[in-house]
Parts: C-alpha cells; structure tokens; sequence
C-alpha cells in the first residue's frame, strides 16, 4: 500500500500543480524573477526590431510598387504609410497585445475549470477493496504483491512528471514568444512578408489555446477518476491488485497522451 499511495500522492500532487499552473499570470511564475528577464530581452530586441521593420519596408515598397512614380500617387503613399504607422504599433506596444490575447484565454480556462467544478475534487486513491485485499495477504504472497505495486506505483510516477513536464513546457513557451516578439512583428512592414507576422500571432494563440485542451484533458480524467476500476472479489491479492494497477496505468495513460497531443490538436483547430 505504501508503494501506490506514494506514487498517487506523487500523481494527485502533479495534477493539483496543473490546475494552478493553467490560470498562472507568467508574471507571477516562480516570483516573477523569469518575466523580469523575458521583458528585458523584449525591450532589447525591440530596437532591432525597429531597424528590420524599415528593412522590411524597404522591401515590401520595391516588391509591391513598380516604379518610383508610383510611390508618388496620393493614394499609395497613404496606404503605405498607414502599414509603416501600425507595423511601428505591433513592434512598440506588441507586448500588450500578446498579454491581452492572454488574459482572454485564460479568463476561457478558468471559465472551463470553474463550470466543471472538478479543480477542487479529492485525487485518485486506493479503493477499499484493493485496501482489504492487500491486508490479507501473507507473508509469501506479500513478495509477488510488492513487485506489482513496485512496477506500478514507478509507471505512475513517470507518467506524472511526463504530464507536468508538457504544461511547463507551454509557459516555456510563453516566455519564450515574449521575448522573441519584436523580430516576427516587425514584418507587418512589408506586405510580401506581414504572413510572418500573422503567423506568429497565430501560433502564440494556440500555445494559450494549449491550457484550454490541457484543462479539458484533466477534466475528463477526472470523472473518469471518480468511479474506480472494479475489483473482482473471487480473485486473489496478486490479481487484484494488478488488474487495478493495470486499469489505472491505462487511463494515465489516456490522460498524458491527451496532455502531449494538446499542441497538434490546437493546430488542426486553427489550421496552423
């Protein structure tokens, strides 16, 4: 008992960390201290930003104007113009609406955890049966016993930091698309290259869009959790205990394959 109900702690433990994660501000991530540093590569890479915005430029003016006279027609330079003024606002004032795109999605995953009522629901454990089980059994039987919640309480454990690793890795993500935002915005100057920049918007969408899946995912296994795997009374401990084990393993595994896959299913919904 002690292996599982070390191993499901480990579990309960990981997937209350997700439900706090999936509503974390990144800048209240870990103190703080990483979106200080992300802001201040921002802020460095806004400069450059601003000198390809002008190369950029330059190159959508060549691309899409003929000849120098036409650059001169009222219209056309109107028109260029208005696309240098609103590439200039992506680059100078992108970060605010990279943060706003953000706070709607999350506002949509708290929305989906608060509606499901499932965040504050009691973790996965031991059912009584399993426990009667396990209670008794002898010392011979015992030895074969600890094997199976041996290997089972370690799969557990794996798929727990399998699970947590994926949602870390999309506020990686964030961070990193905080940071490297200037560069990608600042091919809005150019109409031969603003797909870039369209692009990029896009894809940070879906990386927010990533919690929404992550937070069905963990709801589903959630009720799923709340009727455990039946125990056969007929059978013996060993039996019981690795058909339960097993039937557990499988819907973390479900559960973890949902959270990995969260990336491509975002991309298909938008087509990225």
């Amino acid at each position: 008992m002690d292996n599982l109900n070390s191993a499901l702690q480990t579990w309960n433990d990981k997937l209350a960390e997700i439900w706090t994660l999936l509503t974390q501000d990144p800048a209240t991530f870990k103190g703080g201290g990483i979106w200080q540093v992300m802001l201040g590569i921002h802020g460095a890479l806004q400069a450059i930003g601003y000198g390809l915005l002008v190369l950029f430029f330059a190159v959508g003016v060549v691309k899409t104007c003929g000849s120098f006279v036409e650059v001169k027609r009222p219209e056309q330079a109107f028109k260029l113009f208005i696309r240098f003024v609103l590439a200039k606002a992506a680059v100078g004032y992108g970060l605010d609406l990279m943060l706003a795109i953000l706070s709607v999605v999350q506002g949509i995953v708290s929305t989906i955890i608060t509606q499901s009522g499932v965040a504050g629901a009691g973790g996965t454990t031991l059912p009584q049966d399993v426990i009667d089980k396990i209670n008794q059994v002898g010392f011979w039987d015992s030895i074969p016993l600890w094997a199976v919640t041996l290997i089972g309480g370690l799969f557990i454990t794996v798929l727990s930091f399998l699970m947590i690793l994926t949602v870390y890795s999309r506020m990686f993500k964030l961070y990193m698309y905080t940071a490297l935002a200037p560069i990608p915005l600042s091919t809005f100057a150019g109409e031969p290259t603003s797909n870039v920049g369209k692009n990029f918007l896009r894809s940070y969408a879906g990386v927010c869009l990533e919690g929404a899946v992550i937070a069905l995912a963990c709801i589903i296994f959630s009720v799923m959790a709340a009727a455990p795997p039946a125990v056969d009374p007929n059978v013996s401990a060993v039996t019981a205990v690795w058909s339960y084990v097993g039937e557990l393993i499988f819907n973390l595994l479900v559960l973890v394959g949902a959270v990995r896959m969260s990336d491509r299913i975002i991309k298909e919904l938008m087509g990225l």
